[in-house]
């Protein structure tokens, strides 16, 4: 039995069909590398402009928080020129445990800082807050 050595033909069908599973792949990917903003505006409103008419620097700290039994750990970090304030706030799930609002703590430009806080059970929810100093 012979083989043939000429390729396969190439049709609009198979070019198509590449097309598309090229596509599927690159919208399927998750990209994280996108920029994310301090402050989403409303749906349907238009942003307030700044008073004096100059545009508003951005500000605020990068949060990451993470819950393992009843301890919870926050890290920000301020990539910004402004100062951030940052407060930690947690929720028990139990109806006895004591919530707890940490102390403010202030971010400086390239400054990261680690809050913590814990519940005697189960943690319910935790987030950290963001006020200008």
């Amino acid at each position: 039995m012979r083989l043939s050595r000429s390729p396969a033909p190439v049709t609009v069908v198979t070019v198509a069909a590449a097309c598309l599973a090229a596509l599927t792949l690159v919208l399927c990917v998750p990209y994280d590398a996108s920029p994310h903003a301090r402050v989403r505006p409303q749906p349907g409103r238009a942003a307030a402009p700044a008073p004096g008419g100059a545009a508003e620097e951005p500000a605020g700290a990068e949060c990451r928080t993470s819950v393992e039994g009843s301890h919870v750990v926050a890290y920000c970090h301020n990539p910004y020129a402004a100062t951030d304030r940052v407060r930690l706030h947690v929720e028990c799930a139990r109806w006895w445990d004591l919530d707890t609002d940490g102390a403010a703590t202030e971010v400086g430009p390239a400054e990261t800082v680690r809050l913590t806080a814990r519940c005697w059970k189960e943690v319910d929810a935790a987030w950290v807050s963001h006020a200008r100093p």
